[in-house]
């Protein structure tokens, strides 16, 4: 498979290492010093770009690789709440391919579906409180993370006693913390810290007087992210419209 490169920083050298053992073709790398290469006959030629960079140009991304024929996978957070719908009508009405997900992890997959489960669970214990922490490297843009908007709207989905969930604290790399948990009985709080170069940690709390239950996904490096998006855009070459992980990894 031709594979194009959108982004080329930490995940996309690291995707670039995955594709290749693979068996798959780096044919074109974009980066912010080479945009006029959407152009070019190498980037035209990939059967899918994989795009990591970053909310504001994400989405000018994704229209340049549809106006030059070319399916997309992107990884880039924090632009969907934006253009999702527009993402989501170009997909159906004017035949363009978009894979998106907030973290291509496996292990987030599973997480995920673990979480939902959970939170199916937890609809008969109104007893218990639930609340949400992600903690993410400094140089992570958005907060709270894409990945834990779609953890707690997989909670919100199941759990009939909250209705929406409400920016927490925000732990600052210097220690400051800013805003608050406090929240309506209805309201999912979500907390983020940005510490060090944390790859991702995302741990979701059920609190009664009684105890707590706790489940935690806690990346180690970016490997597992880099093949699952690998992974996506071997799915996306066969497949068309607009993708997912619950289309990837039917749990």
């Amino acid at each position: 498979m031709k594979i194009a490169l959108i982004g080329y920083g930490k995940m996309g050298k690291e995707i670039e290492k995955i594709a290749v053992a693979r068996g798959h073709e780096i044919v074109s790398i974009i980066d912010v010093d080479n945009r006029q290469d959407f152009a070019s006959e190498a980037f035209r030629s990939a059967d899918v770009a994989i795009e990591f960079t970053a909310p504001s140009v994400a989405y000018g991304n994704c229209l340049e690789a549809f106006k030059n024929g070319v399916k997309v996978v992107s990884g880039s957070t924090g632009w969907m709440g934006e253009h999702g719908e527009e993402m989501r009508r170009l997909c159906a009405e004017e035949g363009k391919t978009l894979f998106w997900s907030s973290n291509f992890s496996l292990g987030v997959a599973i997480f995920s579906a673990v979480n939902k489960y959970l939170a199916k669970i937890m609809n008969n214990f109104p007893n218990y409180d639930v609340s949400m922490v992600e903690t993410h490297h400094i140089h992570k843009l958005d907060a709270p993370s894409g990945t834990a908007i779609t953890l707690a709207e997989g909670i919100l989905e199941n759990l009939d006693r909250k209705n929406k969930w409400v920016m927490g604290t925000l732990t600052a790399p210097d220690g400051t913390v800013t805003g608050t948990t406090a929240c309506a009985s209805d309201e999912m709080p979500v907390s983020a810290i940005r510490e060090g170069e944390v790859p991702g940690i995302h741990t979701i709390r059920y609190e009664s007087e009684a105890d707590s239950i706790i489940i935690t996904h806690d990346a180690k490096n970016r490997k597992g992210f880099a093949l699952g998006a690998v992974l996506a855009a071997e799915y996306t070459a066969t497949h068309e419209g607009f993708l997912g992980m619950n289309d990837l990894f039917q749990f």
